[in-house]
């Protein structure tokens, strides 16, 4: 039996966790989540830790914010005037918005009467992450 290397598709079991025990994040009654190991298509710490594992093997890792979802930067940020979004908008909530042929994802982190706190940072940027990950299989790449 073979170990997943870069580049095998992985299938997993995890739950993400804060340092402080809070669960952000988890497959836990669902399917597993499948992606290429090594690749960009989830955060490097989660992608790079399933190098080496087999079918059936658990792990705990603790992701710095690199490994993550990056630093938090404080001029990400702008307040807008409240009435400028959607009516239903909740802190947490996401937005979408195109300025020079991309997008750009903003994320609600305050709201009051008057106005709401926008955040192109991901809610989780500049935080330490633990994920216990179950490995359910993997197929070697082609």
């Amino acid at each position: 039996m073979g170990v997943a290397k870069a580049g095998d598709t992985v299938r997993i079991h995890y739950t993400g966790k804060l340092e402080v025990g809070t669960v952000f994040d988890s497959s836990d009654g669902g399917e597993p989540l499948e992606f290429e190991a090594g690749s960009e298509d989830v955060i490097p710490g989660v992608s790079n830790a399933v190098i080496g594992m087999v079918a059936g093997d658990s792990k705990t890792v603790e992701l710095s914010e690199e490994e993550g979802y990056g630093q938090a930067y404080p001029g990400y940020e702008q307040r807008i005037d409240r009435k400028d979004l959607p009516e239903k908008m909740r802190v947490g909530d996401r937005l979408r918005a195109e300025a020079e042929g991309r997008t750009i994802v903003f994320w609600v982190k305050e709201l009051d009467d008057e106005s709401a706190l926008l955040d192109i940072n991901h809610p989780l940027a500049g935080r330490t992450l633990i994920f216990d990950i179950e490995m359910v299989s993997f197929e070697a790449a082609r």
